[in-house]
This record gives C-alpha cells, structure tokens and sequence, in this order.
C-alpha cells in the first residue's frame, strides 16, 4: 500500500470520526444543521453512526483491502447523498462543497486502493 494511500485513509478517518461524533453526540451545531435540511437528531444520529463506522473502516482497511474499500464507497454515497439533500433544502452550491470534496477524496481513496 502506497503511502498517499495510507494518508489519504488516515485524513479520512479522521475527519469522518470527528463529525460521526458530533452527530452522534447531537451537539448543538449538528442539531441546528439537522434542522435546516428538515432532518430529526434520531436521522442525523443515524448518519453520524455511518460516518463513524467508515472510519472505522478506513483504519481497518489498512489491513484488510476490501473493508477499505467498502468504507471508500459508502462515503462517496454518504456524500452525493449530502450534496442532494443540501441542494433540496435550498443551500447554495458552495455549502455544498465540503461534502463534494469529501465524496472527491474518498473516491481518490478507493481508486488508490483497488488500482495501486
């Protein structure tokens, strides 16, 4: 495994652990957000258990290839799924352009991993 291979997981990881844990924790931002897209704390909770598991997958993608990229793929379609929800509840495209960026990223991820 190549080394942008590895940081790119590890970035990741982190990024995707870190906002999985805010959801989860329903802090006050995450709620406000939750709102604003006309998604309840339960379904917010929901996606931020889904982030957290890809992270968890990315780390253990390190060692075993298929989880990494069964972890890449469900958060490129975590995140065409938040560049939708977000363009529906009327945001302007560049809010949604962190998680384009993400679901770019991920992608890179997966493409490193089953190609190189």
């Amino acid at each position: 495994m190549r080394t942008t291979t590895i940081a790119l997981a590890v970035v990741l990881a982190g990024i995707f652990l870190l906002l999985g844990s805010a959801k989860l924790a329903a802090v006050p931002a995450m709620r406000q957000a939750a709102a604003h897209v006309g998604m309840t704390t339960s379904h917010y909770r929901l996606l931020g258990a889904l982030e957290a598991a890809a992270a968890a997958g990315l780390l253990a993608g390190l060692r075993i290839t298929a989880l990494g990229a069964a972890a890449s793929a469900g958060l490129i379609l975590l995140m065409a799924g938040a560049v939708v929800v977000h363009l529906r509840s009327g945001n302007p495209a560049a809010r949604c352009l962190p998680a384009a960026v993400m679901g770019a990223l991920a992608a890179a991820h997966l493409v490193l991993l089953v190609g190189g």
